[in-house]
């Protein structure tokens, strides 16, 4: 009886990515809800609806850095350095979510 070699090739489950692009978005739309729901008289010139471009495009870059996040780590369990992968992450997760609040709050509060 001889041992079959591991495959190389891991499975790879949607589920480990979805949790951390859920998470990442969570974070935005709470730092991007704090912002918005501050404001008790918006500028009329922001138009009617302004409050729904912050709400949309800051949690989308969220769950971008969170994606980023999950491949890193996927990276990592084949041979990426651990703390590198997740200090990278988090670099790119903070520099998007502070672009994300810039281009959601642009021509509102962000001028």
């Amino acid at each position: 009886m001889t041992q079959q070699p591991k495959s190389q090739n891991q499975p790879l489950h949607s589920a480990s990515f979805v949790k951390p692009i859920i998470v990442g978005a969570g974070i935005a739309l709470l730092v991007i809800s704090f912002f918005v729901f501050g404001v008790d008289e918006p500028h009329p010139e922001w138009g009617k609806f302004w409050i729904v471009r912050p709400l949309l495009i800051t949690p989308l870059a969220g769950a971008i850095g969170g994606a980023f996040y999950a491949f890193l780590n996927y990276q990592s369990s084949r041979g990426f350095n651990k703390i590198g992968a997740i200090l990278l992450s988090l670099v790119v997760y903070f520099i998007g979510l502070w672009l994300g609040i810039v281009l959601g709050l642009d021509g509102t509060m962000w001028n």
